[in-house]
Order: C-alpha cells, then sequence, then structure tokens
C-alpha cells in the first residue's frame, strides 16, 4: 500500500452494526409517532405502519445512520 493512503477501516462488529441501526431508528420512530400520532390516530394500523416507515426508513438509512457509522469510524481509531 502507497504511503500516505489511509487503510480501509474495518467494518463494525454485526453486535455494533444492530445497536448503531438501533440509535438511528429507536428515536426517529419515536419522534415520528409523537408527531404523527394525533393525526394518523384514526387511520387503519397498516396505513399508520405505512405512513410511519415511508418517513422512518429514509431518515434512518440515508441520514442517520451513515452519520453513526461516520462517528463510530471516528471513535474506534
Amino acid at each position: 500500500m502507497p504511503t500516505g493512503t489511509p487503510s480501509p477501516s474495518a467494518a463494525p462488529s454485526v453486535h455494533r452494526r444492530a445497536l448503531i441501526t438501533w440509535l438511528a431508528v429507536y428515536p426517529t420512530i419515536t419522534v415520528a409517532l409523537a408527531a404523527l400520532g394525533p393525526a394518523t390516530a384514526h387511520l387503519p394500523l397498516l396505513l399508520r405502519t405505512l405512513i410511519l416507515t415511508a418517513i422512518v426508513v429514509p431518515v434512518a438509512a440515508y441520514a442517520l445512520i451513515p452519520l453513526l457509522m461516520k462517528a463510530n469510524a471516528a471513535l474506534t481509531r
């Protein structure tokens, strides 16, 4: 490997990835439920779940999990 080239960091363990995912998903679901709960309370469960996951999954997958993975990499160097 050439000098000055950063070595690729090892992927976190499956347990750490699960924790990172939980740290992204749990607060996002909590906030989304608090914000949407009253407005969607009258809807059927499957529709409420569809709306909730349509918001939570992209927020977690595209914003929070990558951010937490970067923070994890910085903390474990």
